[in-house]
Parts: structure tokens; C-alpha cells; sequence
């Protein structure tokens, strides 16, 4: 007697884990889209204000330690619970920051907290296929898109109805609370299996394969953020594309990589995770490389097609194979995630800067083709066989 989708634990879990993902990237998009009115507010030059990113950077690229002290005497079903509620409430403390120096503080705490919340998150979702044997990382990681198109549409909104930074974040607490007490029945305990119990022990020279991750996810998420952030660019300054043409840019990215990413957990069933990462990251990189050196407008939107469809797996695989080698690991790859993807714009600004645009995407196109060297590398665990339709999210 097949079990009442309501009590079904695979889907009550999915959905649970689903409203982190996609607290996550309702929060990080939420302040980002208010960083004009946090500048006016504070008074800071657009050096404070790369500055105040990189914060969040720096925060969650030296959280690795805490990280994986934290996931090993709180569980994730606890960090994530804390974390999430911790990233709501420095939405207002970043509201209220009377000054330069107590927004970079809370903007350090914010990329920690991050940190936290991004691997238990993947835990749990890793969790849940090792249960249930059954493929929906990369389902949860669409919710993240999900979230980030959230909070646009909230920024939207609210600015429009209120110029007060308070008010906004107000309100994006709450809904983010909501969020918070939605998950909490659902999340798996901490004795589901999330990968080899870690010893006692200090810490202790990653292995080979978790470093192989490292550099897949570092090339992937540089790859995945400088897409977004410069793909409006390029079609205005090296395609000239016309003004009401130039947002399609990122609309074809992330639109192809929420798509991707709803269906790749099928092909992860069908093909196996390395060959979907292996492949789809060989189709990103050589996409993007013919459409720049095509030229044009609809050369570069078919190569950001391209880009998005074949990199949005490869996030989802890798964290997946990184919580099978236990928690430490899957911490080191988080934190390199997170700093591929903060990084990743501000260093394509660079080569643009030192070049041009063009070879600055060059590097984007080659960062993917790195993604597929890297996987030949990678120690690949089967991923749990999908059994019928996962369910969606």
C-alpha cells in the first residue's frame, strides 16, 4: 500500500531541508539588493563597499574550523536550526548599524553563519538521499534560486513602498522566521547516516580526493558567480546589446540553471554523478568559449545558456560526494564554495581590468573546463538510484 504523500518521511524531510536552501538564498539576496541604499546610508565610497562584501567572504572562508567543531558537538540539524535564525537576525543588525566598522563586524558574522548554515544544510540533504536512497541535492539547491528570485521580487516591493532599509529587512525576518519554524519538524536527527563518523582526533591533512572536491568547487562557483555578475556587462560593453536586452543575461543563466537543476537529479539516477559533472561542465566551458569568439549577441546568450545548463549540476554532486567522506570534509568543500563564489567577480574584474571583458569571460569559460579536469580526480561514490519520480520540491 503505497504511503499518503503527506506522511511520506522522503518528501516531509525534501521540504523541510528545502526551506533552508531557500532561507539561504532569500537572506543572501535580500541585503545584496539593498547594498545602494546600506551605501547612502553609510556614507561609503565604493571601495568600503567592496570592502564590506569581501567581509562576508572572509568570515566564511576562515569559518572551517568552527564549522566542523560545531557540526561535530551540535549535530546538523541543530546548526542549521541555530544558523538560520542567527542569519535572520543580522539582517536587522545590518539595518541598524550606525557605522562603517560595526557593519563589516556583522558582515564577518553574516559569511560565518553562512558557512554553518551551507554545510548543515548539505548534510542534511545528503542525509536524506542516504536514507531514503533516493536522488533531490540538486532539487535543493534550485530552492536556493528559488530564494535568491524571492527576496528580488520582496526588495521590488518593499522599495518601492518604503525607502526604509529597516522596514525591508523587517519583514524579510519574519517570513524568514516562518521558514525557520516550518523546517524544524522535519529535519532529520543525527544519527542518519551523512558519511564515516569522524574520529577524536586534531585536525589533519585533507585527503587527496576532498582536495580534488575543493578544486571542483572553487572553479564551479567562480564560474557560477562571476556569470551572474558580469554577464549584463558583457552584453552591453563587448556585444552591444541594447539596454532592454542586456538583463537577459543573467535571466538566461540562473533561468537555465533553476531548469537544470529540477531535472538533474534524474540524470544523476541515469548517469551517475561523474559523468553528469564531467560532462556538464565540458558543455559550460566550450559553450561559452565559442560564443565569445562568435561574437554577438545571440552567439552570447546561447554560450550563457550553455553556462547555465551545464555548470548547475556540478554544485549539488560535489557537495553530495563531500558529505559521504564525513563532515570535516564536507566542511572544506563548503568553504571553499563560499569563497569561489565571493571571490570569483571581484577576480574576473581583474583580468577584465588588466585585459578586457572578453578575456575576462575567457577565464570563466576555462574555470569550467577546470571543473571537468578536476572530477576525473574525484573519488565518485554511485549516488542513490532515483525509485520512480523524487518528489518535487
Amino acid at each position: 500500500m503505497r504511503v499518503s504523500r503527506l506522511h511520506d518521511p522522503f518528501l516531509r524531510g525534501q521540504l523541510a531541508i528545502a526551506a533552508l536552501f531557500l532561507s539561504l538564498g532569500f537572506q543572501y539576496a535580500t541585503w545584496a539588493a539593498r547594498i545602494p541604499a546600506i551605501k547612502s546610508d553609510l556614507g561609503l565610497t565604493a571601495a568600503e563597499v567592496g570592502v564590506l562584501l569581501m567581509a562576508a567572504g572572509v568570515g566564511a572562508a576562515v569559518s572551517f574550523p568552527l564549522v566542523a567543531w560545531l557540526m561535530r558537538h551540535l549535530g546538523s540539524r541543530r546548526l542549521a536550526l541555530l544558523s538560520q535564525l542567527g542569519l535572520a537576525l543580522l539582517l536587522l543588525a545590518l539595518a541598524t548599524a550606525p557605522n562603517y566598522p560595526l557593519a563589516l563586524l556583522v558582515m564577518c558574522a553574516d559569511g560565518i553563519l553562512v558557512g554553518c548554515l551551507n554545510v548543515a544544510m548539505n548534510a542534511q540533504g545528503a542525509a536524506l538521499e542516504t536514507r531514503h536512497e533516493r536522488n533531490t541535492m540538486a532539487k535543493l539547491h534550485a530552492t536556493f534560486s528559488a530564494g535568491s528570485l524571492l527576496a528580488a521580487l520582496v526588495a521590488s516591493g518593499m522599495t518601492a513602498a518604503t525607502g526604509s532599509v529597516v522596514a525591508h529587512f523587517g519583514v524579510a525576518v519574519v517570513l524568514l522566521v516562518v521558514l525557520g519554524a516550518s523546517a524544524r519538524t522535519g529535519l532529520l536527527d543525527d544519527d542518519a547516516p551523512v558519511g564515516p563518523k569522524p574520529e577524536r582526533r586534531r585536525w589533519t591533512v585533507p585527503s587527496r580526493p576532498t582536495l580534488w572536491m575543493c578544486c571542483a568547487m572553487v572553479f564551479g562557483t567562480v564560474a557560477e558567480g562571476a556569470m551572474n555578475d558580469w554577464s549584463a556587462l558583457y552584453l552591453k560593453d563587448v556585444a552591444e546589446a541594447s539596454a532592454e536586452l542586456t538583463p537577459l543575461g543573467i535571466a538566461v543563466v540562473s533561468g537555465m540553471m533553476v531548469v537544470a537543476r529540477l531535472f538533474a537529479d534524474g540524470w544523476r539516477g541515469r548517469w551517475g554523478d561523474a559523468r553528469v559533472v564531467l560532462v556538464g561542465s565540458a558543455v559550460a566551458g566550450a559553450g561559452l568559449a565559442v560564443a565569445l569568439v562568435s561574437g554577438g549577441v545571440a552567439p552570447a546568450l546561447a554560450g550563457f545558456a550553455c553556462m547555465g545548463l551545464g555548470i548547475a549540476a556540478v554544485t549539488p554532486c560535489v557537495y553530495a560526494a563531500a558529505a559521504r567522506q564525513g563532515s570535516d570534509a564536507l566542511t572544506l568543500v563548503a568553504a571553499m564554495g563560499t569563497t569561489g563564489l565571493l571571490a570569483g567577480p571581484p577576480l574576473i574584474g581583474f583580468i577584465a581590468g588588466a585585459s578586457s571583458l572578453a578575456w575576462g569571460m575567457g577565464a570563466v569559460a576555462a574555470s569550467a573546463v577546470a571543473v571537468s579536469l578536476c572530477s576525473t580526480r574525484i573519488r565518485w561514490t554511485p549516488a542513490p538510484a532515483a525509485r520512480g519520480e523524487t518528489s518535487p520540491v
